[in-house]
């Protein structure tokens, strides 16, 4: 068994080998490191080979952060994980591609289910566990397999009360695929960064990765109004097995008319028509986790009645120990103060 390596350059493989893999979400498609390149970023796109067929397949974006030079691999590597000459494999030709970018370490977060046997697998090829996450290591996920009177069945009380409360305000549901409307959800994003403390995208950021998925056909902004009024606002990437709900914005009256909601049932419906099985509505932390900025949205997702899946947490793979031991010092300070 014989594998080759080279950078990846075609898209329509790229995704065709992506989505084949029912774990995989937008974290590796190709859209999603043509918005970190339009943003100025080195990005890395490798697929492994095996007799001119695709067996593995990992994206990454080279970070040039003040706490360290790094390659972040998020929701990868796509491949067997039982193969172990395929893993030994890729992480030999992300350790070569981390040392030609001129990182302290690399991150990989992979789409792995949490468990001793991945920890061990992780530890075997020696990375180490990472003082920060890399994307979500924890999320609510729905099946999309039951009908939305099945999700709402297993709902709570609470939510489908919500629900009945929204439907009472004359709230109207708009759908756009247009990133001049990302300037909206910009603004109120702000709102919301200062009611709930946390630090907003900026509009560059948010309106380049709308436009990424944008081109084709793989996000829409879910808008719910009174009258001429924005209320909330859903921004969801549905890629291969998997519609993401990505970000989330509302206005005070839009939390008090219990608004978001309705946008996360449009969301649902419109993913399975495309033939969607999953809605991922991403982070949430531990039940006791009460001092975790995010511990209420975490039971706002809750309330859905979601399955909790954990990933494997992010790991590093050492390339530079001096820096990277100064590097972990900032990060683990860092989430300290921001209790994240």
């Amino acid at each position: 068994m014989t594998y080759t390596i080279e950078t990846a350059e075609d898209q329509a493989k790229w995704d065709k080998f992506v989505t084949s893999h029912e774990e995989a979400n937008f974290l590796q498609s190709w859209d999603f490191y043509e918005f970190h390149k339009s943003r100025g970023n080195e990005v890395v796109r490798r697929i492994i080979l095996e007799d001119k067929k695709i067996v593995g397949a990992y994206a990454g974006v080279v970070e040039h952060a003040k706490r360290g030079k790094h390659l972040a691999i998020a929701g990868g590597p796509i491949l067997d994980w039982t193969n172990k000459k395929l893993i030994k494999t890729i992480f030999e030709d992300i350790r070569e591609q981390g040392q030609k970018y001129g990182c302290t370490f690399v991150r990989v977060r992979p789409q792995l289910e949490l468990s001793e046997k991945s920890l061990k697998l992780f530890k075997d090829l020696g990375l180490k566990k990472a003082p920060m996450y890399l994307s979500v290591e924890y999320a609510g996920v729905l099946d999309l397999n039951l009908s939305e009177e099945e999700i709402l069945k297993n709902a709570s009380q609470g939510f489908r009360r919500k629900l009945r409360k929204a439907a009472k305000a004359d709230i109207i549901i708009e759908k756009s695929t247009d990133p001049k409307d990302i300037k909206k959800f910009y603004q109120i994003q702000l709102e919301t960064a200062k009611r709930h403390d946390f630090f907003a995208f900026s509009e560059d950021f948010l309106t380049k990765q709308f436009a990424a998925f944008a081109k084709n056909n793989e996000v829409t902004l879910y808008i719910a109004k009174q009258g001429k009024e924005i209320l909330a606002e859903n921004f969801i990437i549905f890629y291969g097995n998997e519609a993401s709900y990505h970000y989330g914005v509302s206005s005070e009256l839009g939390t008090k008319l219990s608004s978001a909601p309705l946008l996360h049932i449009e969301a649902m419906k419109d993913a399975r028509e495309r033939g969607i099985k999953r809605y991922n509505l991403w982070g949430i932390v531990g039940l006791n986790e009460k001092k975790h900025r995010f511990y209420g949205v975490s039971e706002f997702k809750r309330s859905f009645g979601c399955t909790e899946l954990k990933y494997t947490p992010a790991h590093d793979l050492i390339l530079n120990k001096p820096k990277y031991l100064a590097t972990k010092a900032i990060e683990t300070a860092r989430k300290r103060i921001r209790h994240v």
